[in-house]
Formats: C-alpha cells, sequence, structure tokens
C-alpha cells in the first residue's frame, strides 16, 4: 500500500509532467484545471479498487471522470509513469491496455480492440487492448486498435489507424492506416464515428 509520502510524491510528479510538456501551463494551480489530471487521479484510485475486486465502484469512478474530463479509462487498464493526455476530449483507454512511462496522446486516440466478435473467438482472459511502450507519442485521431505492441519511443501521426506491432522508433504519417485495414475494421471504424455501413 502507498504511503502518503509516496502519493505525494507521484501527484508532484504528474504535476511537473504537465508542466514539462505543455507550454501553456503556467502554474500548479492552472494545471489542476487540466482535464487530464482528472481522469488520471481517477483512473489510479478506480485501478486500486478494480485491482481489489470491488468492480462496481471502479467503473462508477471511470464513468464520473469520462462526464468530468470527456476521456475515457477503464480501471483495468495500466498506466505507467509521466502520462500525459494533452487537451484529453474523446481519448479511450481499453481494458488490457499497457501503458509504459513517458507515454504522451492528444486528443481523440483509441487504444481499443478491433472488436467484440473478434474478442469472443479468443481465449478468456486474454488480452484485447495495445501495449503502447515506453516513450511513444500518438497523436490526435489516431486508433491503435487489438492486441497489437507499440515499441519504445514509437511516433504515431494524427489519424493513423494501427492494426499490427510497430518496432521500436517506429514513425508512421499521419493518416497512414497500417499495415492494411480489413473489411472488419473499415466496418467497425464506420459504426464508431456514427455513419452508415454500406
Amino acid at each position: 500500500m502507498p504511503t502518503y509520502k509516496s502519493v505525494l510524491e507521484m501527484l508532484r510528479e504528474d504535476l511537473a509532467t504537465v508542466r514539462a510538456k505543455d507550454p501553456a501551463a503556467r502554474s500548479n494551480r492552472e494545471v489542476l484545471l487540466y482535464p487530464h489530471i482528472h481522469a488520471l487521479w481517477t483512473y489510479r484510485l478506480a485501478n486500486r479498487l478494480w485491482k481489489r475486486g470491488n468492480r462496481t465502484l471502479a467503473r462508477a469512478l471511470s464513468l464520473m471522470a469520462r462526464a468530468v474530463s470527456g476521456i475515457e479509462i477503464h480501471p483495468g487498464a495500466t498506466i505507467g509513469r509521466r502520462f500525459f493526455i494533452d487537451h484529453g476530449t474523446g481519448v479511450v483507454i481499453g481494458e488490457t491496455v499497457r501503458i509504459g512511462d513517458d507515454v504522451m496522446l492528444y486528443h481523440q486516440v483509441t487504444l481499443g480492440s478491433v472488436g467484440w466478435w473478434k474478442d469472443l473467438k479468443r481465449p478468456a482472459r486474454s488480452r484485447r487492448h495495445p501495449v503502447v511502450e515506453d516513450g511513444v507519442i500518438i497523436c490526435t485521431g489516431a486508433s491503435v486498435l487489438g492486441p497489437v505492441c507499440i515499441g519504445v519511443n514509437t511516433r504515431i501521426g494524427a489519424h493513423a489507424v494501427i492494426l499490427d506491432d510497430l518496432p521500436p522508433d517506429a514513425r508512421i504519417g499521419a493518416g497512414v492506416t497500417y499495415p492494411h485495414a480489413s473489411d472488419d475494421v473499415v466496418s467497425a471504424l464506420r459504426i464508431a464515428e456514427g455513419s452508415s455501413v454500406s
């Protein structure tokens, strides 16, 4: 169980991370108004409850954080240190996501599954969501889908769709689909965006 001192150090590190990565953040008081901070701190409490088996309360806290921040982090996800979501609105982080240290996401990023119809074919309790290793940056509107691994220090451009593992230090340009979009994934993305599927 973390001590008061260790919790205080973690909270200070979270504030310092925002100030280091966002030039618009001029003071810790201002950072306390960032949606990312509310979502991250609520996630940490919800994650502890989730691990202790109090899943209903954990999900309730997650829902509350989403309503306040616009950021949806499943309480079962694992998130490392110095994590930052710039702007935040529309970010979705699924249950089996694992995020390393020093990762940065921009708004409307999805770290999700490829769809329930595929998840039901996987063995029970298998990973359905991405692993994002240390130092990764994922830009606005990108989707990383399925049990893929994004290597250390990778950069993913805006609106890219990642469906396969990426090696360390990979660079994926804006709007790229890697390796390719199957009809199932294209259909899922259209449904998620609210457009009709032909």
